[in-house]
């Protein structure tokens, strides 16, 4: 197999190590690591597959070198001045910030979802965000099976999506430390709030997954409402989604599709108190699903749980596996 020149923007960071440990995990081919970040950042050391490597500050010129791939997760401001630099000296970019998720040049992808959009791509790619990419997963197969009218988001997300500060808000929380990170302690708490609300009183979180869930399946009529909550946990987001679709369906119908599809691992045995866990997803790849019942209140819902890894699947997993995808169909 022909292997790539891979850049790691904000390769100091939270998920740029994890994109680090993913790639050498999932064993993408790499000829040559440049790992960057910003110049407070420089000059440290990381380490890649038992090499040392000295991380370089991310300038213009840093992309003069050889690069094929660049991998970038330093922030939206950051991609916004650094990525179309990046692309227009051929370098394809998978951005992990918001900066160009609802852009309608640039792809937003999910590997197991929609694929295809990569081929139109313009140097540069989107990374979904984290809690929109496991529910697609998940939703995906339903809605090419059943068609889906309306979607309720509830999610319950973990600490670690808002970085490395929000960690150590709830490391520090549980110690009897004053949290100066979020609006209200998150030690032993759950916040209705992720990121600012917006002139609709949702959160930009919320509206993040009524617009990127529109977006990747290309789909407007969708009806979608959404609420995001933070939770003391530290890694992996859980959520409850309530899907009602335009065609009838049986329990076994879904649970057959869920054996069958790429990228979920199927935990539904309730007798057994057999569901998915944010303790047995972390560190994991998959998304989990369970807790699948008819929402009685409607004529064809469903309500599901669903949980990932926001850290891995729900960014530097599948940022990897969207480069994956782009050397399968011959995109580089």
């Amino acid at each position: 197999m022909k292997s790539y020149n891979v850049a790691v923007v904000g390769a100091t960071g939270m998920v740029g190590q994890k994109m680090l440990q993913v790639l050498a995990e999932l064993k993408f081919p790499v000829k040559n690591l440049f790992p960057m970040a910003s110049k407070r950042s420089a000059g440290k050391e990381i380490l890649y597959n038992g090499k040392t490597y000295v991380v370089e500050e991310l300038r213009d010129e840093a992309f003069d070198q050889d690069i094929d791939i660049a991998l970038f997760s330093a922030g939206g401001d950051t991609s916004q001045r650094f990525s179309p630099v990046a692309a227009a000296k051929g370098v394809i970019v998978i951005d992990n910030s918001s900066a160009f998720r609802m852009d309608p040049t640039v792809p937003l992808v999910v590997p197991e979802v929609n694929p295809e959009d990569l081929d139109w791509h313009k140097n540069i790619i989107a990374n979904p965000n984290c809690s929109t990419i496991q529910a697609m997963v998940a939703l995906k197969p339903l809605y090419d099976a059943f068609g889906i009218k309306r979607i309720i988001f509830s999610t319950y997300q973990a600490v670690s999506g808002s970085g490395m500060k929000g960690y150590a808000a709830l490391e520090g929380g549980i110690k009897g430390e004053k949290d100066t990170f979020n609006p209200h302690p998150i030690a032993y708490n759950c916040l209705p709030q992720i990121d600012t609300f917006t002139d609709n009183g949702y959160t930009k979180e919320e509206m993040k997954m009524v617009n990127e869930t529109q977006k990747i399946l290309h789909d407007d009529s969708l009806r979608i409402t959404a609420t995001a909550v933070r939770v003391p946990v530290y890694y992996a987001h859980s959520e409850s989604i309530n899907v009602e679709f335009k065609k009838e369906f049986t329990l076994d119908e879904i649970k057959s599709l869920y054996s069958k599809s790429p990228g979920i691992v199927l935990q539904d045995d309730p007798e057994k108190s057999i569901y998915p866990l944010a303790i047995n997803a972390e560190n994991r790849d998959e998304v989990f699903v369970g807790r699948i019942r008819r929402d009685y209140s409607v004529d064809n819902g469903i309500n599901l749980w669903v949980v990932a890894d926001n850290i891995r699947k729900g960014a530097a997993t599948n940022a990897v596996q969207i480069a994956f995808a782009l050397v399968e169909r011959h995109l580089i």
